[in-house]
């Protein structure tokens, strides 16, 4: 097959066409906000948030309401919950995600072993298609990643500060609590964008990935942002093409070429890796914030 086929065949169909768009919108906004995620350490909680997701799903289709609704819902609730608990509580981030993460998904397993008949829309959302999305579902997709964007790209300075220096940001002004509780509230829409294309199971890797890879490529971090996206992009349009033409799983394969570009980066990065000399080892350890 000529190079010019090989790419352009497989758009002849409309469900590629979709799932396409779908992969790299997902792909943008995971990268995006996973550069605060891995900065801020929140790799966990978007697993949990994640997981969280199910029992709203399960909720809404007894309900006979729109699946999206339910899992937005239980997904945004849970990251509030979270950033409450721990700061009232005045417990640990990770412990309050263990607590809430085993009880929500608990939960949305026994409200799923509730219902008798075979529910493939559920099952879906566990494991993700993204080839199999919808006009509806795609326009979701758009709707929702673009607001995250725009939010995050609006007040990305006001965010990062935030989160490398938490006490100098309250000192000079800047409502940290509720710019903590923002930054929980759009991981849990990022995630309910996302459990369409990659599953509930893989949603956290398309988060952390890569943005854990441009962390090793870069320092600065509107760089990192971008490089994370960029090679998220890449990773969606080449995992598609391979699940398309090899009749493989999409969303694991798009998590297997995002794993394939960390290792790659962690081996001959310049930050870290084999071409990385002494003295750049000694300073690949962090972030610039600008």
């Amino acid at each position: 097959m000529d190079p010019i086929g090989f790419f352009a065949d497989p758009l002849a169909y409309v469900f590629m066409q979709r799932g396409l768009v779908a992969a790299i919108l997902v792909g943008i906004v995971c990268a995006v906000m996973g550069t605060f995620v891995v900065l801020k350490g929140l790799a966990f909680i978007g697993d949990a948030v994640s997981h969280a997701a199910f029992p709203g799903l399960v909720i809404a289709f007894m309900l006979g309401l729109p699946l999206y609704l339910g899992g937005a819902v239980a997904s945004v609730g849970t990251a509030l919950a979270i950033g409450f608990v721990s700061r009232r509580g005045r417990l640990r981030f990770d412990t309050t995600v263990g607590v809430l993460f085993a009880g929500t998904f608990a939960l949305g397993i026994l409200l799923f072993s509730t219902i008798k008949n075979y529910v493939a829309d559920l099952l879906g959302y566990l494991l993700g298609n993204v080839l199999g999305i919808g006009v509806g579902d795609l326009i979701q997709v758009a709707v929702l990643g673009i607001v995250v964007l725009v939010i995050v790209i609006a007040i990305r300075k006001e965010l990062l500060y935030a989160t490398f220096d938490p006490l100098g940001a309250a000192a000079s002004g800047l409502p940290v609590g509720a710019l903590e509780y923002l930054l929980l509230a759009l991981l849990g829409v990022t995630i309910v964008v996302s459990i369409q294309a990659v599953g509930i199971v893989m949603v956290v890797a398309m988060l952390v990935t890569p943005a854990a890879t441009a962390q090793l490529l870069v320092v600065r971090f509107e760089r990192l942002m971008v490089v994370a996206a960029a090679l998220a992009t890449v990773a969606a349009i080449s995992g598609l093409y391979l699940s398309f033409y090899l009749n493989l799983a999409s969303g694991a394969s798009i998590v297997l070429i995002e794993t394939l570009f960390f290792l790659i980066a962690l081996v001959l990065g310049p930050r870290s890796g084999l071409l990385a000399g002494r003295s750049t080892r000694r300073g690949a350890v962090g972030v610039e914030p600008a």
